[in-house]
C-alpha cells in the first residue's frame, strides 16, 4: 500500500513538532480505576446503533477511531485490508491505535513487526475512561514505543473545555521526555443516532465546539492537539474548514489503497490511519522517526 515519503521542508517539520509546557508522568496516568467500561451514566448516551454495533461499538466500550470507517466497508474490502504492519521506511513510521476492545495487548510482539508509536483511547465526554488505559499506555512505553493519548470527542455532551479538561486529567497529559505523543482528539460521527452524524449541530456549531477543546488543552499545555478525523465527517459536520490547516497535525482515516488530496487546508497528513482490520488499528507516520521524537518533544516555536 503506497503512501507519501518525500521529504518535509524544515519549516513544516516545525509545524507538526509542536509542544510546550509538561506535565508529570504521574500526572499523564491519573485515571480513575472506579470509573470504567460501565453503562451510559445519567443524562450522557453512549447506546450504539445499529449500524454501530455492526462495527463493533457497546455501550461499555463507547466510540473508538476509526469506527465510522469500519461502519462503511463492506465484507469484500474490510477481508481485504492489512492485519499487519506495512514496512517502515526511512521517511515513515509504523503505529497502532487502541481503545479498550483490544484489552489487554501483546506489545512485544507488534514490536517486533516493526509498530514503534501508538496511541490509546483514554477518555469519552466527562464520565468515561478506558479501563485498559494504564496497561495499555504504559505496555506500548515498556515495549520501546513512543505513545500518545487520544479522547473521543462528544459534541453533544459536556462543552469542549470540560472534555479538555477531564481528557487532561485522565491520561491525556503530555510531557517533553520524548516518549510522549501530545494527547489527540477524535472526532467523526455520531454512533448513537447514525440519522445524525453531526450530533445536531451546524459546522458553525461543530468549529466553536472543537475550538473550546483545543483552545483549552493549548492553554494548559501549549502543544496543537493533533486531530483525528475522516474526509467526511471534515467535510459535512465541521464545513471542510481551514482553521486547524497549519497548526494541528492531522491525522486522517482513509482506508483505501491511495490517499486523496486531504480536507480543510491541510498539505498533507501527519498520520494516516490505513486499516481498521484485525487486531489493532494500524497508522503510517509520514515524517520519519526522528520527526516522530520531535512531536514528542518539541516546544511550539
Amino acid at each position: 500500500m503506497p503512501i507519501r515519503t518525500e521529504r518535509r521542508s524544515a519549516k513544516v517539520l516545525r509545524r507538526i513538532a509542536l509542544g510546550g509546557a509538561s506535565l508529570g508522568l504521574a500526572a499523564t496516568l491519573a485515571v480513575a480505576g472506579s470509573v470504567n467500561a460501565q453503562a451510559s451514566p445519567p443524562g450522557f448516551n453512549r447506546n450504539p446503533d445499529a449500524q454501530a454495533k455492526q462495527a463493533g461499538i457497546s455501550a461499555g466500550g463507547g466510540g473508538y477511531a476509526g469506527w465510522a470507517m469500519k461502519s462503511q466497508l463492506s465484507k469484500s474490502t474490510a477481508s481485504s485490508m492489512q492485519t499487519t504492519p506495512m514496512a517502515t521506511t526511512s521517511t515513515t513510521v509504523d503505529g497502532m491505535d487502541v481503545a479498550s476492545y483490544q484489552g489487554d495487548v501483546e506489545w512485544p510482539t507488534w514490536y517486533s513487526r516493526g509498530v514503534r508509536f501508538a496511541y490509546v483511547k483514554a477518555t469519552e465526554g466527562t464520565s468515561y475512561t478506558n479501563p485498559y488505559f494504564n496497561s495499555q499506555y504504559t505496555g506500548s512505553a515498556k515495549a520501546g514505543m513512543i505513545r500518545g493519548a487520544y479522547a473521543f470527542g462528544r459534541p453533544d455532551g459536556a462543552s469542549g473545555a470540560a472534555q479538555a479538561k477531564y481528557f487532561i486529567a485522565h491520561g491525556g497529559g503530555w510531557t517533553a521526555d520524548g516518549k510522549t505523543l501530545p494527547g489527540a482528539l477524535d472526532m467523526e460521527q455520531n454512533y448513537t443516532d447514525s440519522s445524525k452524524p453531526c450530533y445536531g449541530k451546524t459546522p458553525a456549531q461543530m468549529l466553536t465546539w472543537m475550538k473550546s477543546f483545543t483552545t483549552y488543552y493549548w492553554s494548559k499545555l501549549h502543544r496543537h492537539i493533533p486531530i483525528y478525523t475522516n474526509i467526511s465527517f471534515w467535510k459535512t459536520c465541521v464545513g471542510n474548514t481551514t482553521h486547524y490547516g497549519t497548526t494541528n497535525p492531522l491525522w486522517i482515516a482513509y482506508y483505501g489503497k491511495t490517499l486523496p488530496a486531504m480536507p480543510g487546508g491541510w498539505n498533507y497528513e501527519t498520520i494516516w490511519q490505513y486499516s481498521g482490520s484485525g487486531a489493532a488499528d494500524l497508522d503510517r507516520f509520514s515524517s520519519g522517526l526522528t520527526q516522530l521524537k520531535k512531536l514528542a518533544t518539541a516546544k511550539n516555536s
